[in-house]
């Protein structure tokens, strides 16, 4: 029987990816020994599989569809079809970056200053095509972990890092120098898998659910009663993705409205659609906005 063949990236997106397709509506169960996850479709066999080698797998066909980081899709110079951005986060603007990062007394103060130093990364490939393009000399080498600890003990002159806040970066008494590349989340498939028909019917199925999820984190539902003279001052107070539904109730007066909102605007917004003759409200979560 043909299956969709979905890699899980282990490591610090696994638990996340896990939870996205639960919500998302399939199930991936496993123990920690096991890297071939279970999944309640008889479509879909999964693999854990680093995000850093990914890409890589999708390219040769090795896998059909699975979850990384741009950077790593960038590093490795795969040729796979970016099928969606995922951005698991809704509650923040922020996309993860990577940094050049020197210690706090560093004499370098913009990358210029980094000619003929040597660097720390685990992302090599890209680091050096940086700096070549922009005709600075260094020496970049693989960090194999700690890579902080390098820069902090002098181990080497600066390091490339990735970092959301910058706190563990300000915590190690490292600045940070210069931005290389902002970076997120990616759904990719391999061009073969693109093609075949069926293949690709269930990554658009897979896409679709995974999006509805995604636009769902940090939203709530809102049903509410109200008259219809107090209608115009509560339409007024809603925010909605379009316009919130609005439906009469049977032999009366009154109407039934439906909307949705962030969920972190809540705690504000339901006083006041008290005030403004809302009754009966009820706060709902969701799963997926498609």
């Amino acid at each position: 029987m043909k299956k969709l063949k979905l890699g899980i990236p282990k490591g610090s997106l696994e638990a996340k990816t896990v939870d996205l397709f639960k919500m998302a509506g399939w199930r991936i169960t496993y123990d920690e020994r096991s890297y071939f996850p279970e999944i309640d479709d008889e479509d879909i066999s999964c693999t854990l599989v680093r995000a850093q080698e990914m890409s890589r797998y999708i390219e040769d066909g090795t896998l059909d569809l699975g979850l990384t980081g741009k950077d790593w899709i960038i590093e490795n110079e795969s040729n796979v079809v970016e099928v969606q951005d995922l951005i698991y986060s809704k509650a923040s603007a922020r996309q993860a970056r990577w940094v050049l990062v020197v210690r706090e007394d560093s004499p370098v103060r913009a990358i210029e200053d980094m000619e003929g130093k040597k660097i720390s990364t685990e992302l090599v490939k890209f680091t050096e095509r940086y700096f070549r393009e922009r005709k600075i000399n260094v020496h970049v080498e693989f960090s194999w972990g700690a890579t902080e600890a390098k820069c902090v003990e002098g181990l080497v002159d600066a390091i490339v890092e990735v970092t959301e806040t910058g706190m563990t970066i300000k915590a190690n008494k490292l600045r940070i120098v210069h931005e290389l590349m902002k970076t997120n989340t990616k759904l990719i498939a391999s061009p073969a898998a693109w093609e075949d028909p069926w293949k690709r019917k269930k990554i658009e199925q897979v896409r679709t659910l995974l999006n509805g999820s995604l636009l769902a984190m940090g939203k709530v539902g809102l049903k509410l009663n109200v008259s219809k003279e107090n209608l115009g001052r509560v339409v007024l107070l809603l925010p909605a993705l379009k316009a919130p539904t609005i439906s009469g109730l049977y032999s009366t007066d009154w109407y039934a409205v439906e909307t949705i909102v962030d969920g972190n605007v809540v705690r504000d917004l339901i006083p006041l659609l008290k005030e403004a003759g809302a009754e009966g409200i009820i706060e709902y979560t969701l799963n997926k906005v498609v």
